[in-house]
């Protein structure tokens, strides 16, 4: 009997030490002579644990975690013995509280399969989505979407339905799907984990999008420091088109849909959706004024849907359980599940889908326990390093747009970054000023200009020259910044400062006048 081994090669796991981890477990198999297979996963997402190693077993997978190179051979000595007792012994990985909890509908393979097998793929329900959407009218396709109430995942939550039918009704020759997969914001890191853990996920969701809108390439556009997910998307596009499942005949229906890996240089404004596709053409990416809307002008002036990594891979799971199904999960206006990463001093942290709803408070001291410093939690930032800081005052707040919304927040990409009490929440502020000082684009003087000039106030608050006067004006710019920029870089940066100052106030008043007054 051929013993079956998953370590995973998810990039998170290989910086922790897997692939030494399965080299010296493949070794020491051979040297017993012991016949074995060991199959790359991507992550299931729980990084404190990884390398996490799994064996299968006549009762299901039995975990093992977190596996260093030094403690491969013991942990293979305790597998060989019926998977027995060992200190890193985590039992089965869907009992795991992390994971049992979630609610996984985009990331259910993701730590499960070979990422490069579509037999895998396939045989946990891969294409059944593209097959049933091949069954419909595009109108009919685009409809199914608009009733699942699927919004973009990151930005302002857009009806994904509804951009899709706007670019469908456009005129125009050719039509593009572009997914943004620059997934440029702190503490996020799911693009690259379903890229790389199950990549033929977002493909089908691509190929799914072209029909419906009647568009016959589309562009992921992946940041250049995800070489393991270029790799993967490049290898899974080639296997996807051998198998019919891309080019001129998808499936047999007569129906045409191509795919093409572009790589960005690694600018953060090129995760805006104009400044990217300026970035596909070859040209410096740099954002365009709105309107006309890509849905309508969009890629080489052709009516372009852009979606990001994590609205595109929702899209098989809503087709193949149906619309209705999906809108099941959730809250409100936000239906569905959101992959919320958990990131910065934090205890657990990692990937945790669930259904939109769970408070804030919920995902930071009891999902994600607490900080990893033991400290007390001082401050979480949602939405990237443009998203606002929420004191522990606010963890009722649910993961909601609306609710976000309403609290001068928001949800973006779900990063979620926690702080301890040690932050000192006005260089923060000055850090968010700074980064759009260096990212701009230059095209518009508020964000060009207005974020200089904010680093420059801010210095002298924080050498405690005029600190009432210097407040007030670091305000009125966040007005200018938030109003007359022409994108949600310099529109998005007041939302940290001013949040620093609404909340953390103390932190901009040096400790001499604080002591003074």
């Amino acid at each position: 009997m051929t013993l079956r081994l998953f370590v995973p090669r998810d990039a998170g796991a290989l910086a922790l030490g897997a692939e030494a981890v399965a080299a010296r477990l493949a070794a020491a198999l051979r040297q017993r002579g012991t016949a074995h297979e060991i199959v790359r996963t991507g992550s299931r997402g729980l990084y404190w644990l990884e390398p996490m190693v799994e064996v299968a077993t006549p009762a299901g997978r039995v975990a093992y975690g977190p596996v260093a190179p030094a403690a491969a051979e013991s942990v293979l000595e305790a597998i060989l013995a019926d998977a027995g007792p060992h200190p890193l012994r985590l039992g089965a990985p869907d009992a795991i509280p992390f994971l049992k909890r979630q609610t996984r509908l985009s990331f259910a393979r993701c730590g499960e399969i070979d990422p490069l097998s579509l037999a895998d793929y396939q045989a946990a329900g891969g294409y059944l989505g593209l097959t049933r959407a091949l069954a419909m009218a595009g109108p009919a396709a685009i409809e199914t979407v608009i009733e699942s109430g699927l919004r973009g995942r990151g930005g302002a939550g857009f009806p994904t339905g509804i951009k899709w039918r706007t670019a469908a009704q456009a005129a125009g020759a050719r039509k593009f799907i572009v997914c943004n997969a620059d997934e440029g914001d702190s503490g996020t890191f799911a693009d690259r984990m379903i890229m790389e853990g199950d990549p033929f996920m977002l493909i089908e969701g691509m190929t799914i999008a072209g029909l419906a809108v009647d568009a016959g390439k589309g562009y992921i556009y992946i940041r250049s420091e995800y070489p393991h997910a270029i790799a993967t998307m490049d290898a899974a596009i080639l296997l996807a088109r051998a198998e019919g499942l891309l080019g001129g005949d998808v499936l047999g229906s007569g129906r045409g849909f191509e795919l093409e890996v572009r790589v960005g240089a690694g600018a953060y404004v090129c995760g805006e959706e104009t400044a990217l596709l300026d970035s596909i053409e070859g040209k410096r990416g740099q954002v365009r004024a709105k309107p006309p809307l890509p849905a309508i002008t969009g890629l080489f002036g052709c009516p372009t849907v852009i979606n990001n990594v994590l609205t595109l891979v929702a899209v098989p799971w809503i087709f193949s359980h149906g619309a209705a199904a999906y809108r099941e999960f959730g809250m409100g206006r936000s239906r569905g599940t959101m992959p919320i990463q958990l990131a910065g001093n934090i205890r657990h942290g990692g990937l945790y889908e669930t259904a939109f709803g769970v408070s804030l408070g919920a995902l930071v001291d009891d999902i994600g326990g607490g900080t990893a410093s033991g400290r007390p939690v001082r401050a979480v930032q949602v939405g990237g390093p443009l998203g606002a800081y929420f004191p522990p005052a606010l963890f009722d707040t649910p993961f909601d747009y609306e609710a976000f919304a309403a609290r001068d927040g928001l949800i973006g990409h779900g990063g979620v970054v926690v702080f301890d009490d040690s932050v000192d929440m006005a260089r923060q502020a000055r850090f968010a000023l700074e980064f759009c000082s260096v990212e701009s684009c230059g095209k518009c003087t508020p964000c060009r200009i207005g974020s200089t000039r904010g680093v420059e106030v801010l210095d002298r608050v924080l050498a405690g020259e005029n600190v009432a006067a210097n407040l007030a004006l670091i305000e009125d710019l966040c007005q200018t910044l938030k109003f007359g920029s022409l994108c949600a870089l310099g529109g998005f940066t007041p939302y940290p400062v001013m949040s620093a100052l609404t909340h953390f106030r103390e932190d901009f008043i040096p400790r001499r006048q604080a002591a003074a007054e």
